[in-house]
């Protein structure tokens, strides 16, 4: 939420955030039919945005998301906070703060931002908010860099 209210993505000066869109990604791939195939937005203070709205397939309790798919859309986020940034890093360590439930089949707004680096390690937080702008579950995450597919020198953390 940039201006105190949740906007739809034309409303706002949000770019696309491109990806491989033939991608098998449970968060964003077009290519996996059982997939959330949720869309990101880079915006100009450098937060990745992504408006929601996830299907009752996915509930836990009845009228809820499972506690595992909101976990799945904090680290989501988080993810492509890198990848705004031309950093391909995988989650080393996630904390997640369930505030409230997060209700299905209703708008919600996923934001996510860089709080820290230091070499290839990155830090990120994110946040699911409902249409009123309340904020029902946040993240942390670590972050590491890793190198192109078939680098001779994959390191350590």
């Amino acid at each position: 939420m940039l201006d105190g209210r949740m906007l739809d993505p034309t409303e706002q000066k949000l770019t696309p955030l491109e990806h491989s869109a033939q991608n098998r990604c449970f968060g964003c791939g077009d290519a996996n039919p059982i997939g959330l195939h949720l869309r990101f937005f880079l915006a100009e203070d450098g937060t990745v945005v992504c408006p929601a709205t996830i299907p009752d397939r996915f509930e836990g309790h009845p009228g809820y998301l499972h506690g595992g798919i909101i976990a799945t859309l904090l680290d989501e986020v988080m993810s492509k906070v890198m990848r705004s940034r031309g950093v391909l890093a995988m989650t080393r360590h996630m904390e997640v703060d369930y505030l409230r439930p997060v209700p299905s089949g209703a708008p919600l707004r996923l934001e996510g931002r860089m709080t820290h680096l230091e070499g290839r390690k990155r830090w990120a937080e994110a946040k699911i908010l409902d249409g009123e702008g309340t904020v029902l579950a946040a993240g942390k995450g670590l972050f590491v860099e890793i190198p192109p597919r078939g680098s001779a020198n994959p390191g350590q953390p």
